[in-house]
């Protein structure tokens, strides 16, 4: 049996996992949906970007999993490709859904810069957290107007700390059996060390017509696609 540990990107907690997650368990695995602390039901509790880091690490050795399946959403797979490398051969595989993913000594903001002055203005304006997105900006993103509601209704601050704390790796990731999910209405291809990383033989690319939430606008193939990964699949 698989367990599959999925974690969401910025603004989200366990709850953008809820179409996902049964799917899932359905399948004979586990499935494990982890809020990051300052987010949604954890809102309030302080958060660096290490803080994700062992949030995760944290919650495998705590329920004591093993052939483990990360799964990091956007944002998180920064913190996800960190505890990849940290949680040894209890991993088995780990998916990037549309993500970022952590390089040595850069931070999420210092990667992206064409947003990073967006985000700083943003996280100025509000007690150093990054707004949580409008209706408007998720049009082009393949969801419903009730999807979009959803996204918007559950969506909390976003703790800034996490977004400018640098990554710590002791290696590059193209050595870890990892899937990219590219979600294409959101781009054509994975951009930066994504794209370097896909080089690997280790890596694969799947390949989603939809936007950057997969988890609302197609939970189901979302679901058969990281059910591929399961039992170490690479």
């Amino acid at each position: 049996m698989t367990e599959f540990v999925l974690v969401a990107g910025a603004w989200l907690g366990s709850w953008a996992w809820d179409e996902v997650v049964p799917e899932l368990r359905a399948a004979g695995h586990g499935a494990h949906a982890l809020t990051l602390s300052g987010l949604a039901d954890k809102r309030g509790v302080p958060a660096g970007q290490r803080t994700h880091v062992q949030d995760i690490v944290g919650e495998v050795e705590r329920l004591e999993l093993r052939d483990v399946v990360l799964v990091g959403h956007s944002y998180a797979g920064i913190p996800v490709g960190q505890a990849a490398e940290r949680i040894g051969d209890r991993l088995a595989h780990v998916v990037f859904v549309d993500s970022n993913v952590p390089v040595d000594g850069e931070s999420f903001l210092s990667a992206w810069p064409s947003g990073r002055a967006m985000v700083e203005a943003s996280m100025a304006a509000n007690d150093s957290f990054w707004a949580p997105l409008t209706e408007a900006d998720c049009e082009g993103q393949g969801l419903t107007d009730e999807q979009i509601a959803r996204f918007v209704a559950g969506s909390t601050p976003h703790p800034g700390a996490t977004l400018s704390e640098p990554a710590v790796l002791a290696r590059r990731l193209d050595g870890l059996p990892a899937t990219y999910v590219k979600c294409l209405l959101d781009g054509d291809e994975p951009m930066g060390e994504a794209a370097e990383l896909l080089k690997s033989e280790h890596w694969r690319l799947v390949e989603m017509d939809t936007g950057h939430w997969p988890m609302f606008s197609q939970p189901s193939e979302l679901a058969r696609i990281l059910l591929g990964c399961a039992g170490g699949a690479s």
